[in-house]
């Protein structure tokens, strides 16, 4: 299968890599010092379930200049979306398919204004990874994994010989027949975790311990679960403390990837995230005072700037 990763970073990294050492003729598509490093050195991925060594990866800033594709990762941030999905058109030109794994809810919507929709699958990303270093990116994940699915909830070939090469290169993937809510189960707590560990610049085990701020983070689940409810989508009655069991089990060094952007100056995705929350729960009537007291108080962040 002829596959590119756009957005080469750690979780496209993991991903592709591993494709790539199960024989898939990957491209990544990267750039600034993470694109350099791997065309001098080829690219690493280093975690707790074994290393892949790629001396000869395949990498480019310019997809343009790869041949069509069988099947486009998408794992670019969400501000970069639009951008990044008239990029990859060429790609898809002999019938090939794009698989967000952005986070947030509205990713594959936003690619399939510029691609069609005919060309698009939605997806979730479940791995735990960074660029360590550029040309190497480290993954902390036991038992990485993906679910992607139509937006019309078909069952296609397409759909299931991408599960088949993940599944055969190593990681977890399903196929799933509602993207849309499976999305939203996921983002309840994204939206929230990201919130807390980059307004707090604290990781899971303080946010999700300490007694102060505990209760934020439940008011917080709390308040992307009912916007959730209000759009349609089906929550246990114990979703909220679902949540919380499940964050509190998180490691203790665990922060959001919106933590590591904002302490590295770079823009963040809090638009797509919080954002949607406020905006969401304001047409619909539903009140969201934590996250848009995040939103308001990372804002003048969202550009990139540094703490």
């Amino acid at each position: 299968m002829r596959i590119a990763i756009m957005g080469a970073g750690g979780i496209g990294g993991y991903y592709g890599a591993k494709l790539a050492a199960r024989g898939h003729e990957v491209a990544f598509i990267a750039r600034g010092e993470h694109l350099q490093a791997i065309r001098r050195n080829g690219f690493r991925l280093v975690g707790p379930a074994g290393d892949v060594s790629l001396p000869e990866a395949v990498a480019t800033d310019d997809p343009g200049t790869l041949a069509p594709v069988d099947v486009v990762l998408f794992c670019v941030k969400l501000f970069d979306t639009e951008d990044a999905a008239r990029a990859i058109a060429p790609l898809l030109a002999h019938g090939g398919i794009c698989v967000s794994l952005q986070n947030g809810v509205d990713g594959q919507d936003r690619i399939a204004r510029v691609l069609g929709g005919e060309r698009v699958l939605g997806g979730l990303a479940f791995v735990s990874a960074v660029i360590e270093t550029p040309g190497v990116v480290r993954y902390n994940s036991a038992n990485p994994s993906m679910q992607f699915g139509e937006t019309d909830g078909s069952i296609t070939d397409r759909a299931l010989a991408l599960q088949a090469a993940c599944v055969d290169a190593g990681f977890g993937a399903e196929v799933v027949g509602d993207i849309r809510a499976a999305q939203w189960h996921k983002f309840v707590g994204l939206s929230t975790n990201a919130a807390l560990t980059a307004l707090a610049r604290q990781p899971a085990g303080v946010v999700y311990h300490d007694p102060d701020l505990l209760p934020i983070a439940r008011a917080g689940f709390a308040e992307a679960v009912a916007v959730a409810r209000a759009k349609g989508v089906a929550m246990p009655a114990d979703m909220v403390e679902q949540l919380v069991k499940k964050h509190q089990g998180f490691p203790a060094d665990m922060y959001a990837s919106m933590y590591h952007d904002l302490a590295r100056g770079k823009r963040l995705e809090l638009d797509s995230l919080s954002g949607v929350i406020v905006r969401e729960g304001r047409a619909l009537g539903v009140p969201t005072p934590v996250h848009a007291m995040a939103y308001a108080c990372l804002k003048p962040f969202i550009a990139g700037r540094t703490v």
